[in-house]
Parts: structure tokens; C-alpha cells; sequence
């Protein structure tokens, strides 16, 4: 492969740090990036979990304490995939050590743990860092969102993003960190979905001057490891009703995250529909992406028409696959990480970009907001940004 070397660290090596390794492996698909990434060194607390990555051959570090991997000279960059309770002071560590970083959702377990990561990073200024979000990289997501900010739907009507998930549909699933505010987060499915479901209308200057929400704690117990029953103290579900004010005009915009959505698997989706055009897109049929528009009727006159195109596996970087072909999960977390690595290297050009910390941040005023809104019933003030795009 051609291109720089960067030296690549994890640190959790669960499923997502497993899925980057499986994508580093695939790197050679995409076609002329600037990038040559090569994994160096794993950190997991189990020593179980490291054993899968000795099979990489470009591996040279497997540690169970995160410190030892960080004092390495072979790292350039750190991917960070641990609890939420853990992600301040890893984070932290990482900007402080010098080391780039990408780091999972939602960068921090509340809004004083997010502020104090992007302290760190204010003080560490040659630190890049950014954070996790892959739907927004399925080849119809960009459609959607190139289609949104071309503006060709003229005045907007009405936005709706949700990520729905069944993983706790089973009620006999046992219980685990994310359901549990000391290892979520009092947030709950908001921390553990919610930047999935906001990258893009944050990324579009969509921030809710007002949220109203409903939330859910459906299965309040689950059994432990024990069997004895343990409690569910977070949201399953939650339901935002946000109004946005935007380009001198103003309109709804639901916001969903649930992790109990009968008829779904993993489900990200976008609509968004205006006064001159509508755009829909969902991973459940992973190739459509609906089109609304006002169609001339042969005879005279019009009607307005709801079409669909396959999207194709070409997304936001080129790869060698036939533009024909299907894209799914796996493709997404390339994309991601192509577009994250090419905007370290300055090479990003007009790409979407991976979310940024303030970005981040952003999902947890918005979930204290959601919070407030929903004890007292009522529509709650969003609390201002320090700089949501920057």
C-alpha cells in the first residue's frame, strides 16, 4: 500500500476494537488515500480478549494496562472503545500523551465529563481528535445528506432521525453496563445511540432551540450473574420533539434512539421533507433512498411523487468495489475511518467529516435537556453551544 504510515493503538478490545482491526485489514480497498494505517498494539483489561489480535502480524503490543500502550513511541493513533464511565480520563490520558485519537460515543458518561475531555483537548491543540459515528457513511446517508445541504428542498417541513435497535427486546437478556446509570450514564439510550441519530442534523447547523421528550424504562430488572435479579436504572427508549430555527424559518425535527424497537435489528434512518423536495433513507432496505418531488404528468399539470434509487457501495471515499455491488456495516467503519485519517493528514477535501468533539458534546446538553423536559412535562430550552461545527 501506498501513503503515510500511521502507527494505530486500541484500547478495548471488544467488538468495535475487533471491527477496526477487520477494516485495517481491508484498507488496500480503497483506491489513492494518503493513508497507510497499521496496527500496532492492543489494550484490554481481559487477557482473554487480546488473544484474538495476535493472528495480525503487524501487532507488537498486547498490554492489559492502557498507560503501558500509550508510553509507546509505535503509536500515532489511539481508537478508545471502553464504558462510558472510563471515556474522561482515558480520553484525557490519550490528548495528554500526545496521541490522536478517535473516540467512541458519547465522549464522556454526562456534560461535565464531555467538557472536561474537550478541556484537554483545548489544552492540547496539536491532539486531533474526533468521534465515532459510522451510519452517516452508508452510500444513502450521503445521498440524503448531500441532497439536505444542496438546499434543493427548499423551506424545511420536517426532520426525522432515529437509530432503533431490538437488543433488549429479550427481557431474560442478562443484565449489562449499559443499562446502569454508575457505567452508562443517567442518560441511558441517549448516551449509548444518540450521536448515531444527530451527527447529521448537528452537522447541518440543526441544533433544537426547544426539546420535549418521552422516555421510557421498559424493563426495569434483569437477571444478574448470578441469576438474581439486578435493576435497570437507565432510558430503553426516548422519544425527542425538538423545534429548530434555522435559515429564517423554523420547523419540527423527532429525534429517536431506542434500544427496545419491535420489527427493528439496527435501524439508522433519515427524512427530511420541504416545501420543494423530500429525502428518506434507511438501513433497513440498505440500497433505496427515496426522492419526493413535484413531477410533470404527461397531459398537463403535476403531482408530487415519492421515487426510489439504489444508492450503490461507493460512499464518501472510492474504493474498488463495483458501484453496483451492496454496502453494509463493515463498509461503514472503513469509510469512517478513511475520512477521519485523510482529515488528520489535511486531505479531506469536501468528504463528510467524522464528528467532532464539539459535536459530541452537543448530544449531552441535549440530553440533560431531554431529561428536564420530561419530569416536568413540558418543552425545555436547549442550553447554548460552545461551538457546535468548529
Amino acid at each position: 500500500m501506498n501513503g503515510a504510515e500511521v502507527r494505530v493503538g486500541i484500547i478495548g478490545g471488544g467488538l468495535m476494537g475487533r471491527e477496526l482491526a477487520a477494516a485495517l485489514g481491508r484498507w488496500p480497498a480503497l483506491i489513492d488515500h494518503p493513508v497507510c494505517p497499521r496496527l500496532t498494539a492492543v489494550c484490554d483489561i481481559r487477557p482473554e480478549a487480546l488473544d484474538w489480535f495476535r493472528q495480525i502480524e503487524t501487532v507488537t503490543q498486547l498490554t492489559t494496562d492502557y498507560h503501558e500502550l500509550l508510553a509507546s513511541d509505535e503509536i500515532d493513533v489511539v481508537y478508545v472503545a471502553v464504558r462510558h464511565d472510563l471515556h474522561e480520563s482515558i480520553y484525557a490520558d490519550v490528548i495528554r500523551a500526545g496521541k490522536d485519537l478517535l473516540a467512541e460515543k458519547p465522549f464522556g458518561i454526562d456534560g461535565a465529563a464531555a467538557e472536561s475531555i474537550l478541556d484537554a483537548a483545548a489544552a492540547h491543540p496539536e491532539v486531533f481528535v474526533r468521534c465515532s459515528s459510522e451510519m452517516p457513511y452508508f452510500p444513502g446517508a450521503q445521498l440524503a445528506y448531500q441532497t439536505i445541504a444542496s438546499g434543493a428542498l427548499g423551506r424545511i417541513v420536517s426532520v426525522r432521525s432515529a437509530f432503533l435497535h431490538s437488543s433488549d427486546l429479550d427481557v431474560h437478556k442478562p443484565i449489562n453496563w449499559k443499562r446502569q446509570v454508575a457505567t452508562c450514564g443517567a442518560a441511558g439510550v441517549m448516551n449509548d445511540l444518540g450521536l448515531h441519530a444527530w451527527h447529521v442534523p448537528l452537522r447541518l447547523g440543526w441544533v433544537p432551540s426547544t426539546v420535549y421528550a418521552d422516555l421510557e424504562n421498559i424493563v426495569t430488572e434483569r437477571p444478574g450473574p448470578d441469576g438474581t435479579p439486578v435493576a435497570c436504572d437507565t432510558w430503553d427508549n426516548a422519544v425527542l420533539h425538538c423545534r429548530v430555527d434555522s435559515a429564517g424559518s423554523s420547523f419540527p425535527m423527532t429525534v429517536e434512539t431506542k434500544r427496545i424497537a419491535p420489527g427493528e435489528k439496527n435501524t439508522w434512518l433519515l427524512e427530511v421533507v420541504g416545501m420543494d423536495g423530500g429525502v428518506r433513507f434507511s438501513t433497513k432496505n440498505p440500497k433505496r433512498v427515496e426522492l419526493f418531488a413535484k413531477i410533470a404528468i404527461p397531459g398537463g399539470g403535476t403531482e408530487q411523487s415519492w421515487q426510489q434509487i439504489d444508492a450503490g457501495s461507493q460512499s464518501a471515499w472510492p474504493t474498488v468495489t463495483g458501484g453496483i455491488f451492496e454496502f453494509g456495516f463493515s463498509d461503514a467503519i472503513l469509510q469512517m475511518w478513511a475520512c477521519f485519517l485523510a482529515e488528520r493528514a489535511g486531505a479531506l477535501g469536501d468528504r463528510f467529516a467524522t464528528a467532532n468533539p464539539h459535536e459530541a458534546a452537543m448530544t449531552h446538553r441535549l440530553a440533560a435537556a431531554a431529561a428536564e423536559a420530561h419530569v416536568e412535562g413540558r418543552a425545555v430550552a436547549v442550553a447554548s453551544p460552545a461551538a457546535a461545527n468548529s
